[in-house]
């Protein structure tokens, strides 16, 4: 992995550098005269070849024979391994990661939750591209330039949640930094860089509603590209930005650990659960009740109905009981979407997504219509009849797709790319966007 800590001092004059040195190697080379040049040509052709039909020989080891669809997928695993990533697609996307100085990424990471809460897809996103093939560290062949600033990690001293006040500030300086050291952002205006807005409200960098609401994504990242967990439907001004719906993170780690100990297939005895934060008398905060109060009826409604396995405490081996249930309530909280929404699903619980009009991550490859249930926020006092219908009728078809693998990868973010992951899907998701791409339209015009 490259180093988040390297400063970014220095990098101005890359490219004059490069042509300095090539021209002193040029120069030097000069120097060895014929006789040196004669003899390494041949060793230098005769090594090329040898390679060359060593490949042929292992790749085709008999012409003669067609070769069969399996030896075709073996080769094509010793090249990328059985789920790696393959970067002859998307269409030839390339990205250009900034090495910011470390006040913006790498200091953050003294806190080890701030790569693995509900919130660090901005890290996960940033750690899988340095290690992809789909970067580029030539930024003049990059199609989209990622800006790698941590927002979600300085951690109240009060109650430990995410505090994102200074969010806007830090993007502001890392602006202020790119665009005065590197041409790309005046070039585009910003059109071809990319954001990550992981927490609440996403690019509006705030935690409560009519806050973001009330001052909108800003100025500076209108133009540009947010990757945000905040997803709605409907209009509203925290999308008022070119934005991908993404999910919140969750440990890829954690979930392997479970299905280890706990099959999708195994016994599921938890009919419906949830475990979070259930206010029986909900606080008025800015005029609004958490959850709308959503979770507070559900609590009142149901929590001496045996069917249901509802608890407000916190507990660390929280998945082993997600593994076990038939249906996951996924309420909204301050904002429409849940980390529980990748945890059910990862973990084969049937979602029972209760969030008017929510904008769920990947729509266009993840099956949710088929895959979970939605619940009116104002029908929750039918929800028990709702379960029970569905574990009489289509229980077993919805699980069937459910386990599907593909779907539990495209919503988790893997340490290094595979094809198919959360990742994955991002970049996608941006190779649908390549005419923002400066060094396309250029190609383009030509």
């Amino acid at each position: 992995m490259a180093d988040l800590n390297r400063p970014n001092k220095g990098r101005k004059g890359f490219y004059v550098r490069m042509r300095f040195l090539h021209s002193n190697y040029r120069h030097n080379n000069n120097k060895k005269g014929i006789f040196s040049h004669f003899c390494y040509y041949p060793f230098i052709k005769w090594l090329l070849w040898f390679f060359l039909s060593l490949y042929l020989f292992i790749s085709f080891p008999c012409l003669s024979k067609t070769p069969s669809s399996s030896s075709i997928v073996k080769l094509s695993r010793t090249f990328f391994g059985s789920d790696g990533e393959d970067s002859t697609s998307l269409n030839g996307l390339k990205i250009y990661v900034y090495d910011l100085p470390s006040k913006f990424n790498a200091d953050w990471l003294k806190n080890e939750r701030c790569s693995k809460h509900l919130f660090a897809s901005e890290v996960a996103i940033h750690r899988a591209l340095l290690e992809s093939d789909f970067r580029t560290v030539d930024p003049f062949q990059a199609d989209f330039f990622f800006v790698p600033v941590y927002v979600s990690c300085n951690f109240s001293a009060i109650n430990g949640f995410p505090a994102i006040g200074h969010a806007r500030g830090l993007i502001s300086s890392a602006v202020d930094l790119i665009s005065s050291e590197f041409p790309f952002w005046n070039r585009s205006r910003g059109s071809d860089h990319v954001f990550v807005a992981s927490h609440d409200f996403g690019s509006c960098f705030h935690t409560l509603e009519d806050a973001a609401m009330a001052d909108g994504v800003p100025q500076i990242l209108k133009r540009s590209v947010v990757l945000q967990t905040f997803g709605v439907k409907y209009k509203h001004p925290c999308q008022e930005v070119e934005h991908v719906v993404i999910p919140p993170y969750i440990p890829p780690d954690s979930v392997r650990s479970t299905l280890e100990k706990w099959p999708l297939d195994g016994r599921r005895d938890i009919f419906a659960f949830f475990r979070g934060k259930m206010e029986v008398n909900p606080k008025n905060v800015s005029g609004r009740f958490y959850s709308k109060a959503v979770r507070t009826k559900i609590w009142r409604m149901y929590n001496r109905d045996k069917r249901f396995y509802l608890r407000r405490q916190r507990y660390a081996g929280y998945q082993s009981e997600i593994v076990r249930s038939v249906f996951c309530l996924c309420p909204l909280g301050w904002a429409p979407w849940s980390p529980r929404l990748v945890e059910s699903v990862a973990l084969g619980c049937v979602p029972v997504i209760i969030a008017d009009g929510i904008q769920l991550p990947f729509d266009d490859v993840v099956p949710w219509q088929k895959i979970s249930l939605t619940v009116a926020e104002n029908e929750v006092d039918k929800l028990g009849s709702m379960l029970h219908h569905v574990a009489r009728t289509n229980l077993t078809i919805i699980q069937q797709k459910l386990w599907d693998p593909s779907v539990r990868r495209a919503l988790l973010f893997d340490d290094r790319i595979e094809t198919g992951d959360a990742t994955w899907q991002v970049l996608t998701a941006l190779a649908h966007k390549l005419d923002r791409s400066q060094r396309r339209s250029q190609v383009a015009t030509q």
